[in-house]
C-alpha cells in the first residue's frame, strides 16, 4: 500500500523513481479507507534528504501510511528554508487535539549538550507528554531515543571515547517480541553519534526490554513492555552515502573524523559502499507499523 504524502514534497519525485508506491492527497481523498496517521518530528538539519529516508524505510507496509511532519518552533533552522518549512510543516499547537497512531522523533545535531541546554528541550518534553494520551505508539531515534530514555525513564547518557561511526554489527536477544519478528539473528544498522546507553541502566527498568545489541555499538534496540515506547540508538534509516556525506562534510570542517568503520571497502572513502543494512531497516519499520501502531490503535479514536 502507499505512503500518502503532501502535493509537492520533494521527496516524491525520490521516491517514485525508486518504484516506491506514492499517493498524492487528491487520489487519496477518492479512497474509502482509514490511513494510519503518523506524526513525524524532523529535527534533523537537512530536513528534506532525511523525509526522504523516513518515508523510504516506513513506505515496505502492506498499510496505508498518512503523514504529518512536525516541527518545533522555538529554534529557526539554518539547513531547511522557511518556505519548505511552510508548506509541510505544522507544529504541537496545531495538531494537539488531534490523535495520531504513531509518532516519530528523530535524531538532532545536539547531542554534545546536556539535554536542559537545549534550546527546544521544553518543547520535547511537551510533545512527549501529549504522546502518551494523542499516540499509540512512539519511535525515539538516535538523539531522540536518549532524549526518551532520560525523561520517561531517568536514564542518563553516557559519553564515548570517541564518535561512533560506521555500520555494526547486532545480535537479537529476545525473538518473542514482535518488533524483531523475521529478523535474523545478527543484522547490521549505522550509527553515528557521540554518546550512549549502558546496558545495565537499561536492564535495572523493569519496564523496558533489551532487544538487540552490538559488541562495538553497545545496546540498540529498546522497547518498553506496553509496546509504546520504541528506541532506535542507530540510523537504520540511512541511505547508502549518508555516513559518507557526514565523514567529507567533517573533513570539509577540518575536524579530522575516522574513516567510518565497517563502511567503505578496505577503508577506501573513493569505493561506494555496499548497502548491507535496507533489508533489517524495511522489516524494523514494518514490525512496528503493524505490531504496536495498526494492531493496537482503536479504528476510531473517539471509540478508544
Amino acid at each position: 500500500m502507499p505512503i500518502k504524502v503532501p502535493n509537492h514534497l520533494p521527496a516524491r519525485e525520490t521516491l517514485e523513481a525508486e518504484n516506491i508506491f506514492v499517493m498524492d492527497e487528491n487520489r487519496a481523498m477518492s479512497q474509502d479507507i482509514r490511513p494510519l496517521r503518523i506524526c513525524i518530528l524532523n529535527l534533523m538539519p537537512i530536513k528534506q534528504d532525511y523525509e526522504t529516508q523516513l518515508l523510504r524505510a516506513l513506505s515496505n507496509s502492506p498499510l496505508q501510511v498518512e503523514m504529518t511532519f512536525l516541527n518545533v518552533v522555538s529554534h529557526e533552522s539554518k539547513n531547511t528554508s522557511a518556505s519548505h518549512l511552510n508548506q509541510f510543516y505544522t507544529d504541537l499547537s496545531s495538531v494537539k487535539d488531534q490523535h495520531f497512531d504513531g509518532m516519530i522523533i528523530t535524531g538532532a545535531p545536539v547531542e554534545k549538550l546536556d539535554f536542559e541546554e537545549v534550546e527546544y528541550w521544553e518543547e520535547i518534553t511537551q510533545m512527549i507528554d501529549w504522546s502518551r494520551t494523542h499516540v499509540t505508539s512512539v519511535m525515539y531515534i538516535c538523539w531522540g531515543a536518549l532524549a526518551g530514555l532520560y525523561y520517561l525513564h531517568g536514564i542518563e547518557k553516557e559519553p564515548l571515547e570517541r564518535k561512533l561511526s560506521g555500520i555494526y554489527r547486532h545480535r537479537v536477544l529476545d525473538r518473542r517480541i514482535p518488533l524483531v519478528r523475521s529478523f535474523d539473528d545478527v543484522f547490521d544498522a549505522p550509527h553515528s553519534r557521540y554518546f550512549g546507553v549502558k546496558r545495565e541502566d537499561i536492564e535495572k527498568d523493569p519496564s523496558l526490554v533489551l532487544l538487540a545489541e552490538s559488541r562495538e555499538a553497545g545496546p540498540y534496540l529498546v522497547c518498553s513492555k506496553d509496546g509504546r515506547e520504541v528506541y532506535v540508538l542507530g540510523h537504520p534509516e540511512y541511505d547508502r552515502m549518508t555516513l559518507d556525506m557526514e565523514y567529507h562534510r567533517d573533513l570539509g570542517k577540518g575536524l579530522n573524523p575516522d574513516i567510518p568503520e565497517h563502511y567503505y571497502e578496505q577503508d577506501d572513502p573513493r569505493i561506494t559502499p555496499l548497502l548491507t543494512w535496507r533489508g533489517h531497516a524495511n522489516t524494523l519499520y514494518s514490525n512496528w507499523l503493524n505490531f504496536y501502531v495498526y494492531q493496537e490503535t482503536p479504528y476510531e479514536w473517539d471509540e478508544a
